[in-house]
């Protein structure tokens, strides 16, 4: 019997009682200064939802906190009561005599209020145990120009825990640089600590704006209280910074490209190696780096990088970055590619300009970098290399004896016979050179096939290609190309030979067939990788694009 009544007890208190027929508005202190905060409390007689009132009609004259709701229930000899209770933290915009509107929820109202804001007196030490302020690089500023905003909060006590907000501006990037300074300052002769935090702030649009201060809410000691007791009281306490009005300026309209503006642009390159001599054919790695100081790394402009003709160049894709330096932001993008000059000659490199809004001088100005000239000096091995890949073999005979005197069809017969044993010979010796060549191949993969039996299937790796090809190791290179070309699914078995064939007509095969030439070739020519490396960059950056049916596909397909 018990159990039901508790059980009928329990589901009569969970039904909504949305019948009212009181409604009370407070606050905790009238009146209060200028920076004080102030506590309103509505309270109701009934079970209600949270959003049964709307404090956002105070905007206009005050600060709005988030509110807290509060639900109870108390049961006195049978009898069921209900309240519903809301809390709100104000905070003044002004100093003089508002009036609070009355509230109304299912007909019934409230009684509305009067609160009377007291300006600060000067000299007073009212509000002086933790305020804030703020102020702002420069007031007057251009589109999408940044800027800093700091936020000082000064106390004299101790806080016991607190949260700062975030100043807001309607069609603004804002963001904090660098992490909480603290320090001290003497104030009116009174000596407090402080704590600052700084924004940049970049408009993006033009007109005038004013920005939304942060506000500071937490608990300080009582210093009161502290003098008369070791277990002094701690009080909530909510201040505002003043707030800042700023003019936003739009473009000029005679500016030309990309609009960047900023405290200060550079640009710079560097050159590996130096270019101190350059061959026909050998890859030189060139490093642009594009520099902003209040700049963020997202606004910098794309640059136009061109070069002349006779030259294969292999642009990596551009690298952003930004930092903070000395409480301002500074913003990089790094440029690399890789150049080749298929011949040899002089070559013009044209200057690269960007335009550039100086916020410190308000005037256009240009990073520029200048041109240069590239004296590329032709390659001797390369040409050694390139002669024995395609000139033909020419065998020199041994040099014929005196010729007798003997008829015609009798000397006939007889160079017939020699020229005949002369090239069943040399077929007997490609024959020859075939075979080895064929065991030499085959003992290769027999040798890879019994390290992947014993140590798993090899993988291809991209790390050891690159040392491969810069430590001008062949074999190795030919091992991960092989690799490599498994791994494609298209070329299971097989050589060298076999992979140029599956190859789009280009540097890689060239330089496939190159480092097959010095694998079984017994000139003394010295095998240089860098070539291979950097043609084998460009395949594999030409293979994201749609490519033929005779390429391979894509290494990391979508």
């Amino acid at each position: 019997m018990v159990i039901r009544s508790l059980f009928w007890l329990c589901l009569w208190l969970s039904l909504p009682a949305l019948a009212i027929s009181q409604l009370d508005a407070r606050l905790d202190k009238n009146p209060i200064m200028l920076g004080e905060s102030i506590v309103l409390a509505v309270s109701a007689d009934s079970r209600l939802p949270a959003n049964s009132l709307n404090f956002r009609i105070l905007d206009n004259d005050f600060t709005v906190m988030v509110p807290s709701v509060n639900q109870s229930t108390r049961v006195i000899n049978g009898d069921a009561s209900h309240n519903t209770s809301w809390t709100v933290t104000l905070l003044p915009k002004a100093s003089g005599t508002f009036r609070i509107p009355a509230f109304t929820i299912n007909g019934v109202s409230s009684a509305p209020l009067t609160l009377e804001v007291l300006p600060v007196q000067q000299g007073s030490t009212a509000l002086r145990d933790l305020f804030l302020d703020s102020n702002i690089s420069t007031e007057q500023m251009m589109v999408q120009q940044m800027v800093y905003y700091n936020v000082i909060i000064y106390f004299s006590g101790d806080i016991q825990r607190g949260s700062l907000s975030e100043p807001q501006l309607d069609d603004a990037l804002i963001q904090q640089v660098g992490q909480d300074q603290e320090g001290s300052e003497l104030i009116d002769g009174e000596r407090y600590r402080s704590i600052t935090r700084r924004y940049a702030i970049t408009p993006q649009r033009s007109g005038n704006f004013t920005i939304i201060p942060p506000t500071f809410s937490g608990d300080i000691i009582d210093r009161d209280n502290a003098r008369q007791s070791y277990f002094a009281r701690s009080r909530a306490v909510v201040r505002e910074a003043p707030a800042i009005t700023i003019d936003v300026t739009a473009q000029p309209t005679d500016f030309t490209g990309n609009w960047l503006v900023a405290g200060l642009v550079a640009l710079n390159e560097e050159w590996q190696p130096e270019l101190a001599e350059l061959l026909q054919g050998e890859p030189i790695t060139r490093i642009i780096t594009l520099s902003a100081v209040d700049v963020a790394a997202n606004q910098l402009p794309d640059l136009a990088v061109t070069v002349p003709d006779g030259f294969r160049v292999y642009q990596e894709q551009p690298q952003r970055q930004g930092a903070e330096r000395a409480g301002r932001l500074v913003a990089q993008k790094v440029i690399t590619s890789a150049i080749i000059a298929n011949s040899a000659g002089e070559y013009q490199l044209p200057e690269i300009s960007v335009p550039w809004w100086n916020s410190q001088t308000n005037r256009l100005e240009y990073a520029v970098l200048a041109g240069r000239t590239l004296n590329i000096k032709a390659d001797p091995n390369r040409r050694a290399a390139s002669q024995a890949l395609t000139e033909p073999a020419i065998t020199s005979l041994p040099a014929a004896a005196p010729a007798r005197l003997v008829s015609s069809w009798a000397w006939s017969h007889t160079s017939t016979a020699l020229l005949s044993g002369w090239m069943l010979t040399l077929l007997l010796l490609l024959w020859q050179w075939q075979q080895r060549r064929h065991a030499t191949v085959k003992h290769a993969y027999s040798n890879d096939n019994a390290k992947h039996a014993t140590t798993g299937s090899a993988n291809f790796d991209s790390r050891a290609l690159r040392t491969a090809c810069r430590q001008h190791d062949k074999t190795a290179a030919r091992r991960q190309l092989l690799l490599w070309a498994r791994q494609q699914q298209q070329l299971n078995h097989g050589s060298l030979d076999a992979l140029s064939q599956h190859i789009t007509a280009g540097p890689l095969r060239e330089q496939l067939t190159l480092l097959n030439a010095a694998l079984y070739s017994d000139s003394a020519v010295k095998w240089q990788g860098d070539a291979l490396l950097q043609a084998w960059l460009a395949y594999q950056a030409s293979s994201k694009a749609p490519a033929n049916n005779t390429a391979l596909p894509p290494l990391y397909p979508h």
